[in-house]
């Protein structure tokens, strides 16, 4: 059976990718801090989920705590190791930047020499559309400049990206580095405008519609993101023979079996609309309070995800509107249940 250790299990995208991984028949083990950036009950209930499966089992420390780490990455002698946990939130990275930097710098540099010290198959980490910053040439593709990052969050992904081709490069250690677009779903991190426009609806609260709502977003719904990763472990990067042969839109490396890979719905979806199909979710009108740009923010997202078709042959599909049901569903449960 092989073994995959995914860190940041309590969180979002590696709760649903630790239960997807369980499905498919791998053993995993969880690496997270249960911090309370946001509520840690949330975050309790989906590791009571996946502990529920006898392929799973966890550890809670911090990445910070190198000792621990190695020690429990040794234990466990990933096969595979997705690194997931991280200190999340573009805005609160204005709040308490050295957070960004403990966390997803100095945590991410020891699952890097954990990794390299266990010469494992593949190593995967998450970076996110942020990356691409101040650029205006849409969609965003993998190859494209990446220097104009907006926040200490996006810095954070774009250093552990140059972390990362720096150790493929000395290591001949596999590395992918995908990048996310607003993943949204089940689930769900409370900080997300999803689940805070919901919350707000249901109790008759204003939501805060930004740049007045001229905002654009390629929307992921959290199944297609675990199931493109999912596939992506089977693709490690090799070093290139012949780096001139590397196709146009592939982000190999050409000294490293390094990448970066775009994992988004190739959509661009208007904020106002995203809210109008919530509201017919819901059947219920939000209270909207149209508000500027917030600082560190980016207009418009929107991936060009012809490099995961490529190496893989999935394309996330999933209308933001169905997406936008599935949550509902989920929310008025968990709300439900929550209220007993």
């Amino acid at each position: 059976m092989r073994k995959v250790l995914v860190t940041g299990t309590a969180g979002f995208i590696g709760f649903h990718l630790a239960r997807h991984l369980l499905a498919q028949g791998f053993r995993v083990h969880g690496f997270d801090g249960l911090t309370d950036y946001y509520d840690v009950e949330l975050k309790k209930r989906r590791h009571a989920i996946l502990q529920k499966d006898n392929k799973f089992s966890c550890t809670i420390a911090q990445l910070e705590d190198r000792a621990t780490l190695e020690s429990d990455f040794a234990d466990f002698r990933p096969d595979i190791i997705v690194h997931l946990a991280a200190q999340a939130g573009v805005r609160y990275s204005l709040e308490n930047p050295v957070a960004y930097i403990n966390s997803n710098v100095l945590g991410t540099m020891h699952v890097l020499e954990a990794a390299r010290s266990l010469d494992v198959e593949h190593l995967l980490m998450a970076s996110t559309s942020s990356v691409y910053g101040a650029n205006t040439e849409m969609p965003f593709c993998e190859t494209d400049k990446a220097d104009t990052q907006l926040t200490i969050y996006a810095a954070s992904k774009k250093a552990n990206e140059s972390m990362g081709h720096s150790y493929a490069h000395l290591w001949n250690l596999p590395v992918t580095m995908f990048r996310f677009f607003t993943v949204y779903g089940a689930w769900g991190r409370p900080d997300l405008a999803l689940y805070k426009f919901v919350d707000a609806i249901m109790d008759d609260r204003p939501i805060d519609i930004y740049n007045n709502g001229e905002m654009y977003r390629d929307f992921t719904y959290i199944d297609d993101l675990v199931r493109a990763i999912g596939l992506l472990i089977d693709v490690p990067p090799v070093r290139p023979e012949n780096p001139s042969q590397i196709a146009a839109n592939d982000s190999l490396s050409p000294v490293a079996p390094y990448r970066v890979v775009n994992i988004g719905n190739s959509d661009k979806v208007r904020l106002l609309d995203f809210v109008d199909a919530i509201e017919d979710s819901l059947g219920k009108k939000a209270k909207r309070n149209y508000m500027e740009m917030q600082m560190g923010d980016v207009p418009a997202t929107w991936a060009d995800a012809s490099l995961l078709c490529d190496l893989t042959g999935y394309r996330p599909q999933t209308d933001f509107h169905d997406g936008i049901d599935k949550f509902v569903e989920w929310f008025l449960e968990y709300r439900a249940e929550a209220a007993q």
